[in-house]
C-alpha cells in the first residue's frame, strides 16, 4: 500500500501527511520528518540530514530531544 501510494503523490505532485511509529517507513518515505512528544513537534528533519539517519539515529535523536521518552511502539517494525 505505501508503494502505490508514494507512486500516486510522486506522479501527481501531492502534499500528503503520513502518521507512523514504524521508524524505517518514516525515513523511507517523505522529504520531511517531524516526530512529535507531549503535543509538541521536538524532531524536525530533511533533505539531506534525514537521508543520513538510520532507525536507530532517530530514536537517539528523538530520545534525547524529548528527554528519554522512547516507547516500545517506537522500536518495533
Amino acid at each position: 500500500m505505501l508503494e502505490l501510494t508514494n507512486r500516486i503523490v510522486t506522479e501527481q505532485q501531492l502534499t500528503t501527511l503520513m502518521i507512523t511509529h514504524n521508524m524505517r517507513d518514516a525515513l523511507r518515505f517523505g522529504n520531511r520528518l517531524i516526530m512529535m512528544h507531549n503535543g509538541r513537534p521536538v524532531v524536525d528533519v530533511a533533505g539531506e540530514e534525514k537521508a543520513k539517519l538510520t532507525p536507530v539515529d532517530l530514536l537517539e535523536l528523538f530520545e534525547k530531544m524529548s528527554d528519554g521518552a522512547v516507547s516500545d511502539k517506537m522500536m518495533l517494525g
